[in-house]
């Protein structure tokens, strides 16, 4: 009797090891690790970073600079779009000033209905006679003359004294400077009896008549 009893509780010793051999097994998947081992990752992905809505702003891209000196447009210059004048801007007389020394008064008046510059001197010549008139540097005024339609310059032409080396023609014929290669139909006017000679000049375009004259 005692012997079957022994018995019976060494089996129920054997079952209980088991059944908790089986538990233990059961829970040590599930058991966090201690110590320095290393976390499991988490099963749960991570959001991804959400886009911005909002556009980057267009940059402005820096404005060109004007080199110094440099014509821009809209220029305050006053004469900055006005061309020298030729002749087809202008009409063209001649007038006798001093019959002794041959002298006439030149006059243009612009007739086109723009402004022009007036450059320099006029370039005369005589009739039929080889050359031009002889330009009198001391009369240059330093600037251009700014001709607004129906305004006038005035030069003056002195065909000199009878050393009776020269000759009478009567008429002459002008051009323009234009400081261009613009081809020009050069303006006559009579001057009946006009003696050239050969120190015949003429002045600088000027602004009036009686400066004309004078020099």
């Amino acid at each position: 009797m005692t012997h079957q009893i022994r018995r019976s509780v060494r089996r129920t010793a054997v079952v209980l090891a088991a059944v908790s051999a089986l538990a233990l097994t059961a829970c040590g998947p599930e058991e966090a690790p201690t110590g320095g081992g290393t976390a499991a990752p988490s099963a749960t992905p991570s959001k991804p970073a959400t886009p911005s809505t909002t556009p980057p702003k267009p940059t402005t891209p820096p404005k060109p600079t004007t080199p110094s000196g440099s014509p821009s447009e809209g220029s305050s210059d006053p004469d900055f779009a006005v061309f020298p004048c030729s002749t087809f801007d202008v009409k063209f007389t001649a007038t006798l000033a001093e019959r002794t020394t041959s002298s006439y008064l030149l006059k243009i008046t612009n007739k086109s209905g723009k402004p022009c510059k007036v450059l320099d001197y006029p370039i005369v010549t005589f009739g039929d006679l080889d050359g031009a008139a002889t330009e009198r540097s001391e009369t240059h005024p330093g600037t251009d003359i700014r001709l607004a339609p129906g305004e006038s310059a005035y030069a003056g032409l002195m065909g000199g004294v009878n050393d009776g080396k020269g000759r009478a023609v009567d008429s002459i014929a002008m051009t323009m400077n234009t400081a261009s290669d613009l081809e020009q139909v050069p303006l006559k006017a009579s001057t009946p009896g006009l003696y050239v000679s050969s120190t015949a000049s003429v002045t600088a375009w000027l602004s009036n008549a009686e400066d004309a004259l004078s020099l």
